[in-house]
């Protein structure tokens, strides 16, 4: 199974970006392949109409990522906690992805944070992006707090640090049986984006 692994924190090195390679290595020991993208350094510009007409721009700039996406079975978005909110450039990602990208396929939500926090972004992206996007949370999340000191080497540096690790590998081995169940749906025939483009 291909995972897709989004981490959307905008910065140059972040946490965010270093968890989400911890997490490709340890989806690839399960057996998994990967696409990895990170946000950083604003990839992305800002979302207009000619997502919808087929501008050149676009079909060069989120093209290719559009295509790995869309080649994905699953999906982990990592979001750093940012003033209690979710970095503009991953909401953006969001408008960027249509029927395709993202459509009946399960999610992961990985928050981080440099504190004791992490929980708004969980509540803001199972608000938020999933309408005309068709993406499909499943219910376990990952929060990683004090994300400095975790996930760092090969040993934990404590329990709670080994704890996180093997949440970690659970949620992505429940991620993976979502991925099974859900293809089954995508491939159903009753989806139907042409007379329901968007949700209600």
């Amino acid at each position: 199974m291909t995972f897709a692994i989004i981490a959307g924190s905008h910065r140059h090195e972040s946490q965010s970006a270093r968890i989400g390679r911890y997490i490709e290595e340890d989806a690839k020991k399960l057996g998994h392949s990967t696409y990895f993208l990170s946000l950083a350094d604003n990839p992305f510009p800002f979302w207009d109409e000619g997502m919808w007409s087929n501008d050149e721009k676009w079909a060069k700039i989120w093209g290719p990522h559009s295509q790995e996406i869309k080649s994905s079975e699953a999906v982990v978005v990592i979001s750093p906690e940012w003033s209690g909110m979710v970095p503009a450039g991953l909401k953006n990602f969001f408008l960027l992805c249509g029927a395709g990208e993202l459509s009946h396929k399960p999610g992961l939500i990985v928050a981080v944070s440099s504190g004791i926090g992490g929980s708004y972004p969980v509540a803001e992206l199972r608000m938020s992006s999933y309408k005309n996007t068709r993406f499909c949370y499943i219910p376990d999340h990952v929060i990683v707090r004090s994300a400095e000191k975790m996930l760092i080497g090969d040993t934990p540096s404590d329990p709670h640090d080994e704890s996180l690790r093997k949440r970690i590998t659970y949620s992505l081995k429940v991620l993976a049986e979502y991925g099974k169940a859900l293809a089954a749906v995508r491939e159903s025939g009753v989806l139907d984006y042409k007379a329901y483009p968007h949700g209600m």
